[in-house]
């Protein structure tokens, strides 16, 4: 059955999703939300099984402390009963066509399980550690006598928060070509249009005067209530999320994902704001991801490029990770913030609920709940990272859930020790 098409009658196939240990490898854009939360393209790895594969999601396997959070976020259908599985990996980004693996069948690459067709005697005790251990599950698979079949090349993992933004234009560009030519909202008569077959403003969105979309290189997709502002240039591929503003003058160089209710300004190209995040100044971000509740002060910079065009190095929870990547700018964690003019390193992490207010000289692996000066790094008290996030969500009509406070909580402990030799 190729995604997109119905069951065949009396066929339900249940969507189970899973983390597996490779979720580690996505901090800090996981610290706060499961793997299948991150945004590629027009929407989220969740949103995309969804579509392709069904909306019977029905059961959920992520790490203990996310449990609460993602019970508020993610709907769950009842599993039918004695109907078929299909376990997924949250980290599976579908970018095309390909039949999910039929029952009995299993997918794997590098030894990681990608997805698997099982009968509900055969999901009814798994746990998520029991995902986590790659050896309890290959012999799990061969108890049962699961068939490996290679996978569609269509599905893919991501295995690193750089892999996102990489693969940002290309899914904008599959997501969103031929869906343009729809113009509502309101478009001011001086706003300039290039390509506009391939260009979708939904309705409520708001184009005014000196507005150069360019979809020559790729489509631009205006959500619903977003507002692009006087003289700002956005070229495809692009995505504007509903409700998003971008600032007057800003450029938006492609590839580019703004996600819903953020404000963006300056100089953005090949990159990812997950949601609710502000950049509204001058300053260039580039290859980046970009979490919830951030705020990159005026001037801020990311470098994309070394000097020596080489390689870049990334530090994932503090430990270098050799990318083989020429073009990474920054990933930063939900509910962090930079200061005025600050430069930020070539592949530089910064983790979640941290603030750099020190212009030069920043480190390329910021910890978790740091308070960065000119001076020094100290602790910031999370305590105070709560009463923050509070006054800012506020700001968007937001409430911080008591699981969403519990899981900030939870998150420092961990960060404090996964994190460590971030502080070396």
């Amino acid at each position: 059955m190729l995604i997109g098409a119905p069951a065949p009658a009396g066929e339900v196939m249940n969507i189970g999703l899973f983390e597996d240990s490779g979720c580690q490898n996505l901090l800090p854009m996981t610290w706060l939300r499961a793997c299948f939360e991150l945004r590629c393209g027009r929407d989220r790895l969740i949103d995309k099984l969804r579509t392709h594969w069904g909306p019977q999601i029905s059961r959920l396997w992520v790490r203990e402390a996310l449990r609460d959070v993602v019970a508020e976020r993610v709907e769950l259908d009842p599993p039918t009963p004695d109907g078929q599985w299909l376990l997924v990996n949250a980290r599976v980004l579908l970018t095309g066509p390909a039949a999910p693996p039929a029952s009995g069948v299993a997918w794997k690459r590098n030894g990681t399980l990608v997805a698997a067709g099982a009968l509900a005697a055969d999901v009814e005790n798994l746990t998520e550690r029991f995902f986590c251990d790659d050896e309890a599950v290959d012999a799990w698979l061969l108890a049962r006598g699961f068939r490996f079949e290679s996978r569609p090349d269509t599905v893919t993992l991501i295995d690193h928060p750089w892999d996102l933004p990489l693969a940002n234009a290309d899914e904008i560009r599959r997501q969103c070509a031929g869906s343009g030519g729809v113009h509502g909202g309101q478009i001011h008569p001086g706003a300039h249009l290039l390509n506009p077959a391939e260009i979708h403003i939904a309705p409520g969105a708001v184009i005014k005067p000196g507005v150069v979309l360019d979809a020559e290189e790729g489509p631009i997709h205006i959500d619903t209530a977003a507002e692009i502002q006087a003289n700002a240039v956005i070229m495809g591929p692009a995505y504007i999320g509903p409700r998003s503003i971008v600032r007057p003058g800003a450029v938006l160089r492609g590839g580019v994902t703004i996600g819903p209710v953020c404000k963006v300004g300056g100089e953005i190209e090949t990159s990812i704001f997950q949601g609710y995040s502000n950049k509204q100044s001058y300053g260039f971000v580039g290859h980046s991801l970009i979490g919830e509740w951030v705020n990159l002060g005026a001037g801020t910079v990311t470098s994309n490029l070394k000097n020596t065009y080489g390689a870049i190095r990334v530090y994932i929870n503090g430990v270098g990770v050799e990318s083989g990547q020429h073009f990474i700018g920054s990933i930063i964690g939900d509910h962090s913030k930079t200061g005025i003019g600050t430069i930020l390193p070539t592949g530089c992490v910064v983790g979640i609920a941290s603030n750099v207010f020190r212009q030069s000289a920043v480190p390329r692996f910021v910890p978790s709940f740091a308070w960065l000066t000119e001076a020094e790094m100290t602790n910031y008290r999370v305590e105070k990272a709560l009463n923050i996030a509070r006054i800012v969500m506020a700001r968007r009509d937001v409430h911080l859930s008591d699981a969403e406070a519990a899981l900030l909580k939870s998150a420092a402990d961990q960060a404090g020790q996964v994190e460590a030799a971030g502080w070396q």
